[in-house]
């Protein structure tokens, strides 16, 4: 009897400790993982909306296949409409109400600039941020924050570079959405061209509530611009390429790499009106032959087919939400039988030449304490009318 009490005793005790860890550990239990994550279902970004719906059906698909650890996801996506105050809201739901461990691709530069702060005061982790602003690298003001694909700043130096090795003379005229987003393409241009900027550049911007671009695109043609950086989402994107087309300007033009999806940007916007665009890639592009047979790009259409059946495989969303969610399993299986906020940071920190099944080769994932931006490379490529052909080298900006 006595030692049946003590065996029920010691038993006991382990769960008590068990509770008492998971109790510890906000949004884990012994079989669960609460993940909250944000996108525009609807809105002017609601283009992005597919980030979401993959990411869902990712999760959906792990635990088919018994979880992390024992632990099932549950990946809660809520609609912020690409509005800052909506997402503010939604996220603070998740935290204090649902109670996620962390959230996870939260989409968008002005919706997540609304929520840094808190994340960050409340030491929840802001995993692999949908959007490639420069500042989510700021691993000593916002530790709590990190990306996942090239800064938009980085991807920048990298147009700035090939214009003055093709145009050192020409005129650039740029049109940026007027918040955090676009404004790291000036700022990274800036960086390469220098003093130069004065004498080489015009810039126009555009609100979100703004319901075309079209007479900033006019403006910057009559600057007498013959060079274009377009860094605006994929609605305003495709506007874009259309005005110049009807306006019939011939300018070099470059597009940023979060508006080149063939289906949700360069198919709505006419792909002949595209022809000879060029853009920065890091993904891999279903719609080019390359990667016809490529084991990783079958993997993908394989999970697309199973999970996704009727969706546009044109569509990029589907390509970066994929190297998103097995960037995040990689980080879940690092963490062992861990999942307090702290080791998931550690992990998030500790990624060494990860190479995602749809990144480009010779692209690898690299982070560390004092590195929070784990994509730094890009290729050149060039829209054709029907997918886009890479040019060049792999290459990374000035810093």
């Amino acid at each position: 009897m006595k030692r049946r009490d003590f065996t029920a005793g010691a038993v006991a005790a382990t769960l008590l400790t068990a509770a008492k860890a998971h109790a510890d550990t906000p949004g884990v239990t012994a079989t669960e993982i609460k993940i909250g994550n944000t996108v525009p279902y609807s809105g002017p970004g609601s283009a992005y909306g597919v980030l979401g719906k993959l990411e869902t059906a990712y999760f959906n698909m792990v635990n088919e296949q018994g979880g992390v650890a024992g632990h099932k996801i549950d990946f809660m996506s809520l609609d912020d409409a690409y509005s800052p105050p909506k997402t503010v809201e939604q996220i603070r739901r998740l935290v204090e109400q649902d109670q996620v461990a962390f959230t996870f691709a939260t989409l968008g530069t002005p919706t997540n600039s609304a929520i840094v702060h808190y994340m960050n005061q409340k030491k929840v982790p802001q995993l692999f941020v949908s959007t490639g602003a420069d500042k989510w690298g700021n691993y000593k003001e916002t530790p709590w924050t990190i990306g996942w694909q090239p800064s938009y700043r980085t991807e920048a130096q990298i147009y700035a570079k090939y214009i003055l090795s093709q145009k050192p003379e020409g005129k650039l005229g740029i049109l940026y959405q007027n918040d955090d987003f676009g404004k790291d393409y000036p700022a990274g241009i800036k960086d390469v061209l220098g003093d130069k900027w004065d004498k080489m550049v015009v810039t126009a911007t555009y609100e979100t509530s703004d319901p075309t671009v079209d007479s900033q695109i006019s403006t910057l043609q009559a600057s007498g611009a013959d060079i274009l950086l377009v860094a605006g989402i994929p609605k305003f994107a495709a506007q874009a390429i259309r005005k110049v087309h009807d306006l019939n300007w011939k300018p070099m033009f470059f597009m940023t790499n979060v508006s080149i999806s063939v289906g949700a940007v360069m198919t709505p916007a006419g792909p002949e009106n595209g022809i000879g665009i060029i853009s920065a890639a890091y993904l891999k592009d279903s719609s080019d032959a390359t990667w016809k047979d490529d084991p990783g790009m079958n993997e993908w259409r394989a999970f697309m087919n199973k999970y996704l059946p009727g969706a546009d495989q044109t569509d990029g969303g589907y390509i970066s939400a994929y190297g998103l969610c097995d960037t995040m399993m990689i980080v879940l299986k690092q963490c062992g039988d861990d999942f307090s906020r702290a080791n998931i940071m550690k992990q998030v920190a500790s990624l060494h030449d990860v190479a995602s099944p749809v990144l480009l080769p010779g692209i690898k994932i690299n982070t560390s304490p004092t590195n929070f931006h784990p994509i730094r490379a890009m290729q050149l490529q060039k829209w054709d009318g029907k997918t886009w052909q890479r040019f060049g080298d792999v290459i990374e900006g000035t810093s």
